[in-house]
């Protein structure tokens, strides 16, 4: 099956703020979008899950605890009421006190299509609860497709769930050498299960023998992460990477 391409049209090197502009506002809130918008970074990467009573919001953890302390909701046993109440910002800065949870839907709505987006799954399992459905059905009600959008995750079962029900958004696996991820994952070996459109690898697993190699056989493209360091950023383009995803895109451009 051929790839679906991954956001054609847009100017290369593609460049993505890590969470929003991570460092410098609340990750993963709508401070952090509109500062990536306003240094003219021209896509954001993000996170879903997918609450109680199924509404996806954007947030990197599966509980409120680091981003909102005092507070320890986990986010799919919670009702997005119950999350929207908490102060996601003040962690960060006093001055972002108040910043709340955002909808995925709240976000597209402000932002797309003019910014592209990597939107990355959270799984920890491969329990279907409905997270995949859900991100499909919003992309086709706002006929966001892979001019856009992008969709990846650390699970290929889940990736692969979401694959089957959007077919012309490009996907992708995540993967790096850790222990929270299984062995057998650890080398984007996952771009097999979830039918892979593109890669996501840590940024210190791009060599340039496996990216000639790529090449050489009209490979997927690679999209490394996190990159802030300009030299860095510098050498997995050289090394024919399609971009790169950046704490401090404002640095790495």
């Amino acid at each position: 099956m051929p790839l679906t391409p991954l956001f054609p049209g847009r100017e290369r090197p593609l460049l993505f703020a890590h969470r929003g502009l991570s460092s410098e506002a609340p990750e993963n809130t709508m401070a952090a979008f509109r500062l990536a918008r306003d240094y003219g970074v021209p896509g954001i990467e993000l996170d879903i899950h997918l609450t109680k009573d199924g509404k996806i919001v954007v947030i990197h953890d599966g509980s409120a605890a680091r981003t909102s302390p005092g507070s320890a909701l986990a986010v799919e046993a919670a009702a997005y009421g119950e999350l929207a109440a908490l102060d996601f910002g003040s962690w960060k800065d006093p001055r972002y006190a108040g910043e709340r949870i955002p909808l995925l839907s709240e976000v597209l709505e402000e932002f797309a299509p003019a910014t592209y987006f990597d939107i990355e799954i959270k799984a920890p399992t491969t329990a279907d609860i409905g997270l995949e459905a859900a991100l499909a059905k919003l992309l086709a009600a706002m006929r966001l497709g892979a001019e856009s959008v992008a969709v990846s995750s650390f699970n290929p079962v889940a990736a692969h769930r979401f694959k089957a029900l959007a077919p012309g958004v490009p996907v992708g696996v995540i993967y790096c050498v850790d222990d929270e991820l299984p062995w057998y994952l650890r080398r984007g070996q996952g771009r097999w299960i979830a039918g892979a459109d593109f890669l996501k690898p840590k940024h210190v697993l791009v060599g340039g023998l496996g990216m000639g190699l790529k090449r050489a056989i009209g490979g997927r493209p690679v999209l490394p992460w996190t990159i802030d360091d300009p030299a860095e950023a510098a050498r997995v383009r050289a090394l024919g990477c399609v971009g790169v995803i950046s704490n401090k895109p404002q640095l790495v451009r």
